[in-house]
């Protein structure tokens, strides 16, 4: 992608190099503008070209813009775009992670009350910008989102507007309401029959060119003027509008998880603040913590020695002691003789495997005392008390 200004002067590699790793990731228009202004600022600061600088030269950078009063979200899209220069681009890994992010506490934003957002629809001064702000808060589009609507985009069957390449590229369906139809339906006849800038296949709200969409510097202009002539001493944005149109819902008793999807996000850091966060898994959670509490209120039987044992030995008997290696706190295991158990083939498997197995859930040698010495089964070819005299494994 080049910029109208960069055809008759030429580009150098390393921009280029950057622009192509941008387009190959599908980064907006405005994306990318901002990267190469973002990238340009580090090449003012160096006086040199970008790639070579250091680590020491980001942390100066950093700390001038710190000095110098840069708010602290510029700062973090700097990083952003610095970031991917140097990973992607030069595929300097070890310069990226010295750049700094900063925490910035996110405020609450400005919400309008019901009477507030009917003064600042009814201050509008056409059709046109009435119905686009309506369009902003009765559907809780973005501004851009209200700005790339067109007229096939509204299905007044299924009362749904269709959003295409909204916040991510991505595609959904946002509410239209009857109210808001009628106010689409009554711009539709004007557009068409006044103005004359209606087309089937063409922007619902166009430009000041018919073939143009409205741009979203004009609708915050638009904004700004309605709460002016509104009397609304509030700092309202286009913005502002859906946020109002989030907090509204849940007013009216709407679940979270259902004005999350009204309003496009697949996950909680793109809701809203004015919002409560609705975390998966919460409500089963608390269920689980309720059902462990109810059932530790009963008495359990206290575990038997046997019990003890048959769980690998580990969790009630005491391990190896500290500085003595643990083959030092394991008995002696004899040679496999005929007729030892030990020494048979187990089916489905090699012999003396299930041995092995077993070494690592012996106990240690001198706490084989505090369990109960059951009664061992005679293996013909020797006696009884020889075999309970060996220690076994």
């Amino acid at each position: 992608m080049q910029y109208p200004h960069q055809l008759d002067t030429p580009i150098s590699p390393l921009r280029q190099r950057l622009i192509d790793d941008m387009n190959m990731r599908r980064f907006s228009r405005e994306t990318q503008r901002n990267y190469l202004c973002d990238i340009g600022r580090l090449a003012t600061f160096l006086g040199r070209s970008p790639d070579t600088a250091t680590a020491d030269d980001l942390r100066r950078f950093q700390i001038e813009q710190q000095q110098d009063g840069v708010p602290v979200p510029t700062m973090n899209s700097i990083v952003s775009a610095l970031r991917f220069f140097f990973t992607q681009t030069l595929d300097r890994p070890d310069l990226a992670r010295r750049l700094v992010r900063l925490a910035h506490p996110r405020n609450l934003p400005v919400v309008l009350s019901r009477d507030e957002v009917a003064r600042l629809l009814n201050a509008t001064t056409c059709l046109k910008h009435q119905a686009a702000l309506s369009v902003a808060y009765g559907a809780g589009l973005r501004v851009a989102e209200v700005a790339m609507l067109k007229v096939a985009d509204v299905d007044s069957e299924r009362m749904l507007l269709r959003v295409e390449h909204g916040k991510g590229g991505r595609y959904r369906n946002a509410m239209l309401s009857e109210g808001l139809l009628t106010l689409l339906r009554q711009w539709w006849k004007v557009g068409r029959q006044q103005q004359r800038v209606m087309h089937r296949d063409g922007w619902l709200f166009p430009g000041q060119h018919a073939m143009k969409p409205i741009s979203t510097r004009q609708l915050d202009r638009i904004v700004v003027e309605a709460a002016q002539a509104a009397d609304i001493a509030k700092r309202v944005g286009p913005h502002t509008l859906r946020h109002s149109f989030a907090t509204h819902l849940l007013e009216d008793g709407t679940d979270i998880r259902i004005i999350q999807v009204l309003l496009g996000g697949t996950q909680n850091s793109t809701t809203p603040p004015s919002t409560p966060r609705w975390r998966p898994g919460r409500s089963a959670r608390l269920r689980a913590l309720s059902t462990s509490s109810a059932c530790s209120s009963r008495k359990k039987p206290p575990p038997t020695v046997e019990l003890a044992c048959l769980d690998r030995g580990r969790r009630h008997l005491p391990c190896c002691r500290r500085g003595i290696p643990a083959r030092a706190c394991r008995t002696s295991e004899p040679a496999a003789t005929e007729g030892d158990v030990g020494g048979r083939e187990m089916p489905h498997c090699c012999p003396r495997r299930s041995r092995r197995g077993l070494r690592g859930l012996r106990p240690p040698a001198d706490r084989l005392q505090l369990l109960p010495q059951s009664a061992l089964p005679k293996v013909p070819g020797r006696s009884g008390t020889d075999m309970a005299c060996r220690t076994r494994g």
